[in-house]
């Protein structure tokens, strides 16, 4: 087993026992917009399983409902076809990176968080084979791009900064050191797994 499968471990949901609503930041959304039922949704947090390992990210197409040019994870809403949260990030990741599932090995999961545009996401930690080819599709994703898993892991290169929305203050996290900017919902999966490996203070 690699290393940084070893490291992971322990921190993640395991397969059997996916997390469950309600999202480790309800409080803080509900302040935001309500208390109203979140739509199901997962995503995959790919680790390329390579000497020094590697996060796959996408930079989403502007025009699209949601996150439109922002940097995520691949991944969208839970859909009557899917058998569990791990189908859904698999199928998206196929739909948006052409990801072949065999080439990916779920390990757990990390714990729901909610987003603003009113999902409750799992993300699904997975094992991406070393040779895997990642194709972005052009309706939903301009980029594929890759991070070392080094360096999402340094609390030092996260940082907090406020905006503004609707009217309230919001403190999220951004990555500093990195391009395209990898900021709010996918930084909050990364600063969870860090609280989960008990490096977060």
């Amino acid at each position: 087993m690699s290393g940084w499968i070893e490291a992971l471990a322990p921190a993640l949901h395991p397969l059997a026992a996916p997390p469950g609503p309600p999202g480790w930041n309800h409080d803080h959304l509900v302040e935001l917009i309500g208390d109203d039922a979140r739509r199901d949704a997962a995503v995959l947090l790919a680790v390329r399983d390579v000497p020094e390992p590697r996060v796959v990210f996408t930079l989403r197409r502007d025009g699209l409902a949601h996150h439109a040019g922002q940097v995520s994870f691949p991944g969208g809403g839970v859909e009557a076809v899917d058998a569990d949260v791990v189908a859904t990030a698999l199928r998206e990741s196929r739909e948006e990176i052409a990801l072949d599932a065999r080439a990916a090995q779920p390990l757990g999961y990390l714990d729901c968080l909610e987003t603003i545009s009113g999902f409750c996401v799992t993300p699904v930690v997975a094992r991406l084979a070393p040779e895997a080819v990642l194709v972005p599709q052009p309706e939903e994703v301009a980029r594929i791009f890759e991070v070392p898993l080094a360096f999402l892991l340094d609390r030092r290169n996260l940082r907090p900064f406020e905006y503004r929305y609707r009217d309230e203050r919001r403190q999220v996290y951004e990555y500093i050191g990195v391009a395209p900017r990898i900021w709010g919902a996918t930084a909050a999966m990364l600063v969870n797994l860090l609280q989960r490996l008990g490096r977060w203070e």
